[in-house]
């Protein structure tokens, strides 16, 4: 194969004007992998050569509401309009990573469920290698996240692998021994879904209240815009008049540093309550090391860091807790992509 591919480019003449009838594009002539974060708000597609080092990207706006037509239509032209940012040949396409937020059949290649967006049963697999005739692998986006953060992040040397992510949910992913924990046809570490006793006003259970209601940065944005409401986060509610989506993590982490109580006693109530959940997973999994990311644990991460730790080692036996180790995540938010594409490498033919 030569080193490069020359892509021609033929334009129109037009009367009385002189211009160059011919325009080469070269493309880059190497293998390369597309690693796919289909987002709830938006989805990126990254284009990763064989160190995972990004050549070029594309995103655009998710819109589930649009329906799961559009979505898929969406997905393959972000992907081709990544390919063409890289200036690489697509010839050299080796296969497609993408991790979705909620429940896959990482087997079959199909998203069950994205509450966020609107879709099941969504045969992503299916739809990309027709569009590509690559191989591709659907996994879960946390699980994504933990596995590129285990093999090229935070986590690498581990043994085992636990990622914590708070953002508009909670997600969750373990990796034992260089693979996911998964069930048999489902993606699956739903921490932020496991029911604990307490209750608010929008609980589906009465006397019971789901981790990420308590834990999630929308859990605690919620409460924030509450606080503004009363008057008890007087700052936070000049720069968001306690609007919901203006209340973001940056914001959180403003409030929480200037000491005004209401915002330390809700993000520390929180950290508390993720604490107790991680405890139960470490109970039941013994990790190595525990990692952790999102937008409002990287504003405040010494704050996720210690006092998680505390609240890890008060809830999870002595003899489990000991010696784990925490970090925060590396790889940012090319986590998703890189990961995606790390797993699919690891899968036999």
């Amino acid at each position: 194969m030569p080193a490069n591919a020359t892509s021609k480019i033929k334009l129109k003449k037009k009367p009385g004007k002189k211009i160059k009838t011919e325009a080469k594009l070269t493309l880059k002539s190497i293998p390369f992998w597309i690693g796919f974060d289909l987002g709830g708000t938006k989805m990126l597609a990254c284009v990763l050569d064989e160190d995972y080092h990004v050549l070029g990207t594309a995103r655009k706006s998710t819109n589930g509401s649009d329906g799961q037509i559009k979505g898929r239509k969406k997905i393959t032209t972000v992907i081709q309009e990544a390919i063409t940012a890289a200036g690489v040949d697509p010839k050299g396409l080796q296969g497609i990573g993408i991790g979705c937020p909620g429940l896959v059949n990482p087997e079959k290649g199909i998203l069950i469920n994205a509450p966020n967006l609107g879709w099941k049963n969504m045969g992503l697999a299916g739809i990309l290698k027709t569009a590509f005739k690559k191989p591709v692998a659907v996994l879960n986006d946390v699980d994504a996240g933990t596995f590129g953060e285990y093999k090229l992040g935070a986590g690498k040397g581990a043994r085992s692998l636990l990622g914590i992510f708070p953002g508009t949910g909670v997600g969750s992913g373990f990796v034992y021994d260089g693979k996911l924990v998964m069930g048999r046809s489902v993606s699956a570490m739903e921490l932020g879904m496991v029911y604990v006793p307490g209750t608010h006003l929008g609980s589906a259970v009465p006397g019971a209240v789901m981790i990420e209601d308590l834990t999630s940065r929308l859990a605690v944005a919620s409460q924030a815009g509450i606080a503004c409401y009363r008057g008890q986060l007087p700052e936070l509610d000049k720069k968001t008049r306690g609007n919901l989506r203006e209340i973001r993590s940056k914001a959180l982490s403003a409030a929480y540093n200037s000491a005004e109580p209401a915002a330390v006693s809700m993000i520390r109530n929180s950290v508390s309550y993720l604490g107790m959940g991680i405890a139960t997973v470490v109970n039941l999994l013994a990790p190595d090391q525990i990692t952790l990311g999102g937008g409002l644990v990287e504003e405040i991460p010494q704050v996720y860091l210690t006092l998680l730790k505390e609240e890890v080692n008060r809830y999870a036996l002595p003899s489990l807790s000991r010696g784990i180790k925490y970090s925060l995540a590396k790889l940012g938010g090319n986590a998703v992509a890189v990961g995606s594409v790390a797993w699919l490498r690891e899968q036999k033919p």
